[in-house]
């Protein structure tokens, strides 16, 4: 059904890619993984159109959610999720090329789009723009995005007058349990992209992120799952516990970074 689904994906006029992603183009996924699909456009495709050709496949049909990219959200006959995103080819290569080329560092997930582009599969490219943009961007991890990311991301957890860690405790003190969640989030954001930079890993997602770095990443704080396992048991319930953990968490970040920064400065 994927495939026929593919196909008739690849017939309309403004589709010039078509790509996989996600665990299912990874091969890590199993009976319940959804299905990431990003179609490249050149120009919308209508509602219309995408809701006849979709309702062929699909028991359930969501056109144009703008949550997060422009997307269609569906349930494939037999039950199992598919997110169809739409993109413009030439805004993705942009997007990624000012983080690649242009070591350009944001708050959390920096590398995504890289990643995306770099494991997706692949599935209709008749000109051959998508296969390039990945050969383009099948590069060596940039010493100057390294350290962007990790002077960016280390700022933001702990060093900046605004660092998240400050803003927990001081919403622990409130009592204030929706901005403690809200920012040890926005933590997490940046403490895992700080150890994918330190390994040189692109960003793999919002899923899965301990494993995927246990079993990638050479480079890992000491005590890394123990001592996010106790931040965790201690957010909502112990503010002195609280204060501990993300000290510790920090410190032991810090260890790893410094050696980074020290071969950074090697080789520029």
């Amino acid at each position: 059904m994927i495939e026929l689904l593919f196909n008739e994906l690849s017939r309309l006029p403004e589709v010039e890619a078509i790509a996989l992603g996600g665990s299912r183009a990874e091969k890590n996924y199993d009976e319940k993984s959804d299905y990431d699909v990003y179609v490249y456009c050149t120009k919308g495709v209508s509602e219309s159109v995408r809701r006849n050709l979709l309702s062929a496949f699909c028991e359930k049909v969501e056109l144009g959610n703008r949550f997060w990219e422009y997307e269609d959200n569906c349930t494939l006959i037999g039950g199992t999720d598919i997110d169809l995103v739409y993109r413009n080819l030439d805004g993705f290569i942009e997007c990624v090329a000012a983080v690649v080329e242009g070591f350009r560092a944001y708050n959390g997930y920096t590398t995504c789009m890289w990643h995306n582009l770099l494991n997706c599969k692949i599935i209709y490219d008749p000109l051959g723009r998508l296969a390039a943009a990945k050969r383009r961007f099948s590069v060596p991890y940039p010493e100057q995005l390294k350290k962007n990311i990790i002077d960016r991301n280390f700022k933001l957890l702990h060093e900046a007058m605004p660092a998240y860690d400050n803003q927990i405790i001081k919403a622990l003190k409130r009592n204030d349990i929706v901005s403690v969640n809200h920012r040890t989030a926005a933590f997490l954001e940046s403490y895992f992209d700080i150890i994918f930079a330190v390994n040189g890993q692109t960003h793999a997602g919002e899923k899965r992120l301990a494993s995927i770095c246990r079993q990638t990443c050479n480079i890992l704080p000491e005590d890394f799952e123990n001592n996010l396992n106790d931040l965790f048991a201690h957010l909502f319930l112990n503010r002195k516990a609280v204060e501990k953990d993300l000290k510790k968490i920090i410190e032991e970040l810090e260890k790893i970074i410094r050696p980074a920064e020290d071969e950074t400065k090697e080789s520029t």
